[in-house]
């Protein structure tokens, strides 16, 4: 049985007073409300406090800077792609094996981070900060579970950092816009390489 119990997002602190939690979500709308209306570029810590009717400090206290802020919007729909892949139905969710799994989740990564484009651009974190992203960490912990697996015996942690290395926002991104790679191409590289993984 693969154990991929979540890892905690950037959500609510713990105890937080009501005053605190009603301020973090009317912050959380007022950035919601800015992306849909100018894009992720226009969520930075003052027009989301301007948007939100409360100080600058205010947004810095919920949210540490706006890497964290940026984590913070993404965490809803976050929190339904991973329990799409931890319980959710097969092929992507338990009830296949762990190949078919794998086979499912990369492209479900793709899409779910085009449909999330913009605002995951801009939320990526620093090259020092990107492998401490809670979301992230349990992205690679559930593909290392399953490569262990499907590949007994593997360094699964490193082949887990390998295939998600793939599917990565920035190069996919990248590859898109600048290489004329298709999504569909995409996704056709992580079959290939889970192949060649698999054989």
């Amino acid at each position: 049985m693969i154990d991929s119990t979540p890892l905690p997002l950037a959500g609510p602190e713990a105890g937080l007073r009501a005053d605190a939690v009603r301020n973090r979500a009317l912050l959380l709308e007022a950035a919601a409300r800015l992306a849909a209306e100018r894009g992720a570029a226009a969520i930075t810590m003052e027009n989301v406090a301007v948007a939100a009717g409360v100080g600058k400090g205010t947004v810095s206290r919920r949210f540490g800077d706006r890497n964290g802020l940026l984590q913070a919007l993404l965490d809803r729909s976050e929190i339904q792609f991973q329990e799409a892949f931890l319980s959710g139905p097969p092929p992507l969710g338990p009830g296949a094996g762990a190949a078919t799994r794998l086979r499912a989740f990369g492209p479900a990564v793709l899409r779910h981070e085009r449909a999330n484009l913009d605002l995951y651009l801009a939320a990526e974190p620093s090259p020092g900060r990107r492998f401490l992203i809670p979301a992230r960490q349990l992205r690679h912990r559930h593909v290392t579970l399953l490569v262990r697996e499907a590949v007994p015996g593997s360094d699964a942690g490193l082949l887990a950092h390998t295939l998600l290395a793939s599917v990565d926002l920035v190069l996919v991104d990248h590859l898109v816009r600048a290489g004329g790679v298709s999504p569909e191409q995409v996704e056709a590289g992580w079959h290939d390489l889970l192949d060649r993984l698999l054989a």
